[in-house]
């Protein structure tokens, strides 16, 4: 558990018909708007309780850092009330396509400005499953392994660790939001001879399907 990691939660802006647009047949846009609202809010909840175990109760000049990388960009009153909340640090996303996104803010945390880290983790807002305790056993993971992920029953994945920079499996011609995405990556990370460990899988909440994985007394 040495070095200092980020946590980094890639998040859009829970307006409605912009944010979980393909729940809208079920919850409507103003109920999909509100899902993702709350979200947001667990996925920083939890990033943050992962990253306060990790520095202990006086935190250290070493602290784990949690970072919000905003869509479109960091003024929506959820962004600005969670940065309250969490005494967190907001950015914006840049780049084009979501994988030009995730490279660049592995570039940013692991680059030479604060907060400089030796490992950086990136989740999504998608996945409620995702805890504190599944952060904390990733951020282990990258003791041993180049890279870490949680895999998503969908085919995708619900987070992502590195120890450096790795823009091979965020470069063009990987199909994002399909059912190919873990296998594709899995090829990349070979092929780079990158050495992967995969935590057990969880259901990302995208479509009316998913609904019933939500926690209890989340609707």
């Amino acid at each position: 558990m040495a070095g200092r990691a980020a946590f980094i939660v890639m998040a859009k802006a829970p307006v409605p018909g912009l944010a979980k647009t393909r729940l809208v047949p079920a919850l409507g846009a103003d109920g999909a708007a509100a899902l993702a609202a709350r979200l947001l809010e667990h996925a920083l909840g939890q990033a943050c309780a992962a990253a306060r175990t990790a520095n202990g109760a006086d935190g250290a000049d070493g602290a784990d850092t949690v970072i919000l990388a905003c869509a479109p960009d960091t003024t929506h009153a959820a962004f600005e009330a969670a940065a309250a909340r969490f005494a967190l640090q907001r950015v914006a996303q840049s780049g084009g396509d979501l994988g030009e996104r995730m490279a660049l803010a592995f570039d940013q945390a692991f680059g030479t400005a604060p907060p400089r880290a030796d490992r950086v983790l990136m989740l999504g807002t998608d996945a409620p499953a995702l805890d504190a305790a599944m952060l904390r056993r990733a951020r282990a993971a990258l003791d041993e392994a180049d890279a870490v992920f949680v895999p998503a029953h969908d085919g995708g994945y619900a987070l992502v660790g590195l120890r450096r920079p790795a823009p091979v499996l965020f470069a063009r011609g990987m199909p994002w939001s399909t059912d190919r995405v873990m296998a594709l990556t899995r090829e990349r990370l070979a092929a780079a001879g990158l050495r992967w460990t995969e935590l057990p899988p969880v259901h990302d909440i995208d479509t009316p399907e998913d609904l019933v994985h939500l926690p209890p007394g989340w609707l």
